[in-house]
């Protein structure tokens, strides 16, 4: 076989579907609920408890709900496609599994290289922030770390290593190496409780709303001493574009598509009711939010637990701030999840080694990909200051969201007739949505995440071609 047609050997759909159904790598435990949860869990985070906020009081005013709405037809985009693939192809790897089908294995390759990084860095960025929570409640009760254990080095004199955030990290690997429906139970116990809290804002703010913190509904745009606007539609998009990172996260539900009972039916379900769930609660918050609150006095830590505090709920700020603590550990769940299960994939397909492609005698998980990632990511969310790790956190998972999306119409022309127990409605225009969206929001992350990430898309390139190329499962049949 010719170098060139190496890179785009592809696995059949066909194939993969045959796979689907006699695969036994994983225990089928998971039913939609616990799926969507998952979702849920990798959506609702700090969208809700912070960003709503602060992106109201720095670029949008009352109208970040049109941000929110902005941001939701894109991701929407995108999970109309996920869907369909994931019915039609109810395989662990998620984006790397689809481009692998129908872009070829260099293509699937790189998208799975790309989100193993992603992931990890998602997971070390809210672990790092849970840290922050966890030490900010302890403090209330007097209780204080050695100053050294309080953070990264360079993020306040004496810091040395954030333990709290290496230890959740470490403690969440730990779960996911156990029963499958253990975690998920946990992590389904945990997604309610951050529902319930919301929904509770929600159903008690309502009651404080004051008409007129919503005028101006777009305050006039103004620009800074940088040269940078606010305000006006051009503030309503920036917003947008940072909101964006926040309502995505159903795409890790996909990664456990083996460990569902019944992928074909229950995935795409998951899919469009975690990001409907969601949608409708950042939706909800944001118009209480600057309701009850000027939006001039919502850019702090924890917007919507001091907009209670101003409003002298007490008692329900005191539930927002707990339940944030606890549903911050439901996206580390679903990401670390997603992480383990894209790099069995990459394993279990000869592209990295076999070694990592075993599943755990006992309790039937991907335990030694989900316990190396627990040690990276306690390392990184240990040794990193936020902002760094920030920075590097979602030029891969836009790059997934363009692959997914070319790749249904490709395969709609290549395979129209392949049975799919979900259709994305209007292709091309909801594909092309989708993607033209990614472009934008690629083209506006910092210089130092494409640095990093051509960097990483290197290195990965080297792998393929001194490894990955000569173990791949597919060069062994061909």
């Amino acid at each position: 076989m010719g170098f060139l047609s190496k890179l785009v050997r592809h696995k059949p759909v066909e194939m993969l579907q045959a796979e689907a159904g006699k695969r036994g790598d994983f225990r089928r435990v998971l039913g939609l609920w616990q799926l969507t949860a998952i979702g849920i869990g990798g959506i609702i985070g700090v969208g809700v408890f912070v960003l709503a906020g602060q992106q109201a009081a720095i670029n949008a005013g009352p109208a970040v709900i049109i941000s929110f709405l902005i941001a939701g037809i894109a991701s929407t985009a995108a999970a109309l496609c996920y869907a369909e693939f994931a019915g039609l192809i109810p395989v662990t790897g998620s984006a790397y599994t689809y481009g692998y089908a129908v872009l070829g294995e260099l293509a699937a390759w790189l998208i799975g290289w790309d989100l193993l990084l992603e992931y990890a860095l998602i997971v070390a960025v809210v672990a790092i922030g849970w840290s922050g929570y966890v030490q900010a409640a302890l403090a209330s009760m007097g209780i204080h770390l050695p100053v050294w254990a309080q953070g990264a080095m360079g993020t306040g004199e004496g810091h040395v290593f954030n333990v709290i955030a290496a230890l959740i990290t470490l403690g969440v690997s730990v779960l996911l190496t156990m029963r499958t429906e253990w975690g998920a139970r946990f992590n389904t116990l945990v997604v309610a409780i951050k529902v319930a809290a919301v929904a509770l804002v929600i159903g008690v703010g309502v009651f404080y709303v004051n008409p007129a913190n919503w005028v101006p509904f777009i305050p006039e745009r103004i620009v800074d001493a940088k040269g940078v606007g606010h305000f006006g539609f051009q503030g309503v998009a920036t917003a947008a574009a940072v909101v964006f990172f926040a309502v995505f996260g159903y795409d890790t539900l996909t990664t456990a598509a083996e460990e569902s009972r019944n992928p074909q039916r229950d995935l795409p379900r998951a899919v469009l009711l975690s990001l409907a769930i969601s949608m409708t609660m950042y939706l909800a918050v944001s118009l209480v939010l600057t309701g009850v609150a000027h939006y001039t006095t919502l850019n702090t830590d924890a917007p919507v637990a001091d907009a209670l505090q101003g409003l002298g709920l007490h008692w329900v700020a005191l539930i927002v701030s707990v339940s944030a603590v606890f549903g911050l550990i439901s996206v580390l769940f679903a990401f670390m999840l997603g992480a383990s299960r894209i790099w069995y994939a990459l394993a279990r397909d000869g592209l990295l080694p076999g070694w990592f492609a075993r599943v755990h005698p006992r309790y039937g998980t991907p335990y030694r990909p989900t316990l190396a990632l627990g040690v990276f990511t306690a390392v990184v969310a240990g040794s990193t200051p936020i902002q760094k790790v920030a920075e590097l956190v979602n030029i891969g998972v836009l790059s997934a969201f363009i692959v997914i999306c070319s790749s249904v119409m490709i395969l709609r022309k290549r395979k129209p007739d392949l049975h799919r127990s979900f259709r994305t409605p209007l292709v091309p225009l909801v594909p092309l949505i989708g993607i033209a969206f990614s472009i934008w929001l690629l083209s506006e992350l910092p210089a130092i995440t494409w640095q990093v990430f051509l960097g990483w898309v290197s290195l990965g390139l080297l792998i393929y071609v001194f490894y990955g190329m000569h173990h791949s499962k597919l060069e062994k049949m061909s």
